[in-house]
């Protein structure tokens, strides 16, 4: 996976969440394995986070997430999700 080892790539990720979900911290507060949803994130996003996410995600990279329990597998953390956009 090649994703999660582009840092430019995880970085616009993280600017994407703090966008689309309000968030009032620096993107780069953000740890690359941190999980992104959960009792354990510490960004604390729920499920509207996350389709306000994909729907950003589809409109900036045309990548479809189109089940959740997908969704889920893939928005663990920036790492997994930054593999899911650039695969290889």
């Amino acid at each position: 996976m090649q994703g999660s080892l582009d840092e430019r790539l995880k970085m616009d990720l993280k600017r994407l969440i703090v966008e689309e979900c309000d968030l009032m911290i620096d993107p780069g507060e953000i740890h690359d394995d941190d999980p992104l949803f959960g009792n354990a994130a510490p960004l604390g996003l729920d499920s509207i986070d996350a389709l306000q996410i994909s729907i950003a995600v589809q409109n900036r990279y045309g990548q479809m997430i189109t089940d959740s329990k997908q969704m889920r597998r893939i928005m663990k953390s920036i790492n997994t999700f930054a593999d899911f956009i650039q695969p290889e």
